[in-house]
């Protein structure tokens, strides 16, 4: 498999893959698109003038990666009440999909920390 489908995402990546995913523009082309392998080409466009090499599958399977783990996380606790598992990123995927405006401490979806790495994930895990 030489597309590098199974190459592991770093922390930067993904979090440029989320900021590009958070621009009001790339959220209207997703939502309700069944045929999306152009707004996944834009985000790989975008991801490459950052020096990130992804292609747009890897792209769109990563996006829908964390939207499942999201969801799956978010039915859970629903039953749980009390979260027991973590997601990294969580609250970045739950600024997007909720698209919520910036909040108190400044933070957002259209806020640059999510590539500055100003947010500590230490406390979360993989």
């Amino acid at each position: 498999n030489d597309t590098g489908a199974g190459k592991h995402w770093s922390d930067n990546e993904v979090r440029a893959l989320i900021n590009i995913w958070s621009d009001e523009k790339i959220q209207q082309m997703l939502e309700g698109a069944t045929r999306n392998k152009e707004i996944f080409e834009e985000i790989a466009r975008r991801l490459m003038k950052r020096g990130i090499d992804r292609d747009w599958k890897q792209c769109r399977t990563k996006y829908k990666n964390l939207k499942y783990e999201y969801r799956a996380l978010q039915k859970e606790n629903e039953h749980l009440g009390n979260p027991r598992r973590k997601m990294r990123f969580y609250d970045e995927v739950d600024c997007i999909l909720r698209r919520q405006p910036l909040g108190p401490s400044g933070w957002g979806c259209e806020s640059s920390s999510l590539l500055s790495g100003t947010k500590n994930f230490s406390d979360e895990i993989k």
